[in-house]
């Protein structure tokens, strides 16, 4: 079976985790990678390029499994985390568009990706066979060694031929019963978002910090500036997924100073409740705009309440603070 050929390949590689958004034509290779690594499936492809720049900047080898399509979905993330802080990246793309595709909407994109990845220098490698899997080896090789990402795409004439095997299916019971009783109490604020962060960070020890792009990040910087600290200077949403992929690869705790706008526009939360890492702290500056880019309003304003939101994502710890006094109380 040409899945288990990658799954060995991937183990000599020393990898622990896959980060996955399944495609039709890997489902096979999905389910047996799921039984063979720590597996964690995402809803967005560029929340993968966040969480696995995490697990590498702690030296925590893993690889992002996906659709080629989902490079177009995620090429300010790749090229302004993993590319620009110069982080191994090594991903496996399913190249949909280009070998007997059925479905035109696959194609305009999907058939330029080699030109893309050129033109924006990011190293390709096109594996059309099965004799050509173990090329595999050298993209996680070149991805680790050079730190950058590489991606292998890898056609779909790969899975031709092999035996029929039975796809993922997902667990027969799935009963259960949601109960929440939650009002959520606005106040008016007395804090400003440079003044919570200044007092965080007068309160951090050896936290691994990760700050939102823009203003916050620049607003840690003053009120305390270490090596410990992460300073997001692209990859709007990513934060949380970065902090995520950290706190997989270290037993150290990370806090995450994230916004309300950068979480409305992720669909990491429910990712991060089912990983549900016991030393990763997201603490979301909600002042109900884009900060950074001249005080817009953000849907948090005045309709999503960002705590029921990460509720009912999973999350099961949660509190909302308004006063210098209630943040060091429940930072502590």
């Amino acid at each position: 079976m040409h899945e288990e050929t990658v799954s060995a390949i991937l183990k000599k590689e020393a990898i622990e985790y896959i980060i996955s958004l399944p495609c039709d034509r890997t489902k096979d290779l999905c389910s047996v990678l799921l039984k063979e690594f720590s597996y964690i499936t995402i809803s967005r492809e560029e929340d993968g390029i966040g969480i696995l720049s995490g697990l590498s900047l702690t030296g925590t080898r893993g690889v992002l499994q996906m659709q080629s399509s989902g490079l177009g979905n995620s090429l300010n993330a790749l090229m302004t985390l993993p590319f620009l802080y110069g982080l191994p990246l090594p991903i496996l793309a399913s190249w949909r568009g280009y070998y007997q595709e059925k479905i035109p909407a696959q194609i305009p994109f999907n058939e330029k990706i080699p030109d893309l990845l050129q033109v924006y220098h990011i190293p390709c490698t096109i594996i059309r066979k099965p004799e050509e899997l173990h090329l595999i080896t050298s993209v996680i090789s070149d991805a680790w060694i050079e730190s950058r990402p590489h991606v292998a795409l890898i056609s779909p004439q790969v899975w031709e031929g092999g035996e029929e095997k039975p796809s993922i299916s997902p667990p027969a019971v799935r009963d259960r019963t949601v109960s929440l009783f939650y009002q959520g109490v606005f106040r008016q604020p007395v804090m400003q978002r440079a003044d919570a962060i200044g007092i965080l960070a007068s309160m951090m020890t050896d936290e691994l910090v990760v700050a939102n792009i823009g203003v916050p990040s620049k607003e840690l910087y003053h009120a305390r500036d270490s090596p410990a600290h992460f300073y997001m200077l692209g990859s709007y949403t990513q934060a949380s997924p970065l902090g995520l992929g950290i706190a997989l690869g270290t037993g150290r705790t990370v806090v995450v100073l994230d916004g309300d706008g950068s979480l409305l526009g992720t669909a990491a939360l429910p990712v991060i409740a089912s990983t549900s890492p016991d030393n990763l702290i997201i603490i979301c500056l909600d002042n109900g705009v884009y900060g950074s880019t001249g005080n817009q309003c953000s849907p948090a304003f005045d309709t999503v309440d960002l705590e029921l939101l990460a509720r009912a994502s999973g999350f099961r710890n949660t509190c909302k603070v308004h006063t210098p006094d209630e943040l060091k109380d429940e930072y502590k």
